[in-house]
């Protein structure tokens, strides 16, 4: 089947977007409220528990196919990345509550036409666990933001409890019917080390003169004998933090980056983030290698500027990669809110980081 080109009218605005939009700020800062409040910092409304953070390098592959080379991979070559490994909520809780994860790069030397608002030659792309967002509108992340919302308040058993439920659920349904629920899995994430899983861009983006999802997987050998690795929280409530710290004091990471081309409209939706696109119409193809070599993963200084100063937005882009469907323009404002009540609160001015060389070792 043939790939489809990318063209300006391939989105199709939601009725009452907007308000949805405004509705999962107003929504989301609440819950950020009372988080700050409960834990006296304001923290990432989503993805606030950080377990790594880390630099290293990308490689784009030499002469790719053509419907490959596109945007920043048109080329090969190497650029420095500094890439954030964290746990799904949006507050700071043990590891018993083991929801989705993320993992956010931020690609460095990269030049281009970006989007309007974006000022430094950088390229970020925000991942998390699962390759799909169980939310697969604006209207739906608006519902979605709303049940998370509700939880916000509860003791931190309560949410243990919902996301084991959700978990063993998704261990069954995976024997059983074989495979597991996307929205199981976003509350019940199985207990695997966080550099032995895969991350995706959920939504698609623009790839160029085409259309693409991405994703991560793990390639090394010394990640794949990670497959068997289970935490036991109740034994460390910061057990994937300290197993990441661990990992990058012995070993590199190394991840394969792969780009889904969109090639199927009907089956291949652009505006329902909630649904897979078949791998019959369109294989994870590489485009490029990621590098973290050996390093002391948590450092406080660096720790303190990944966690308190960086932002990773879809927002900081090249045109060429802009972020499509309703999920991906709810994000466009949403994480600046939320990143600007965030560095508002805790008196930290926001940095667009340019270059690897303003990270703290």
């Amino acid at each position: 089947m043939p790939y489809l080109r990318y063209s300006d009218d391939i989105e199709t605005l939601e009725d009452g977007e907007q308000e949805s939009i405004d509705g999962i700020i107003k929504g989301m800062t609440q819950e950020s409220e009372i988080v700050e409040k409960r834990e006296g910092h304001a923290a990432r409304a989503s993805h606030a528990k950080s377990t790594a953070c880390v630099v290293g390098e990308m490689t784009v592959a030499d002469d790719l196919p053509p419907e490959l080379a596109q945007g920043l991979f048109a080329k090969g070559g190497t650029y420095p990345v500094a890439v954030r490994f964290a746990q799904g909520p949006g507050e700071t809780l043990g590891d018993r509550v083991s929801t989705h994860r993320g993992m956010a790069i931020k690609v460095f030397g990269v030049e281009g036409e970006k989007l309007p608002g974006h000022d430094a030659d950088t390229q970020d792309f925000v991942l998390a666990s699962g390759p799909t967002f169980p939310a697969g509108t604006a209207a739906g992340f608006l519902r979605q933001a709303k049940k998370i919302g509700a939880t916000t308040p509860m003791p931190e058993g309560v949410k243990s409890a919902a996301s084991s439920i959700a978990r063993n659920i998704n261990k069954l349904l995976n024997a059983v019917a074989g495979g597991p629920s996307p929205t199981l899995d976003f509350y019940g994430h199985p207990d695997s080390h966080p550099i032995d899983d895969y991350y995706f861009s959920q939504c698609p983006i623009r790839y160029g003169g085409h259309v693409a999802k991405l994703g991560t997987f793990p390639a090394s050998t010394y990640q794949d004998a990670l497959n068997d690795w289970q935490l036991d929280p109740h034994q460390d409530e910061d057990g994937f933090r300290h197993a990441a710290i661990d990992y990058f004091s012995e070993h590199d990471a190394v991840f394969d980056l792969r780009v889904q081309l969109w090639a199927n409209a009907e089956t291949q939706p652009i505006e329902d983030a909630s649904v897979e696109w078949p791998a019959q119409d369109s294989q994870y193809r590489t485009v490029a290698t990621i590098r973290l070599p050996r390093q002391a993963a948590y450092s406080a200084e660096r720790v303190r500027y990944f966690d308190e100063v960086m932002t990773f937005r879809p927002a900081h882009s090249l045109a060429a990669h802009r972020p499509l469907g309703g999920v991906m323009r709810a994000r466009l404002q949403v994480y600046q809110a939320l990143s600007d009540f965030r560095h508002r609160e805790n008196g930290v001015a926001a940095a667009n980081t340019a270059s690897i060389e303003e990270i703290p070792a």
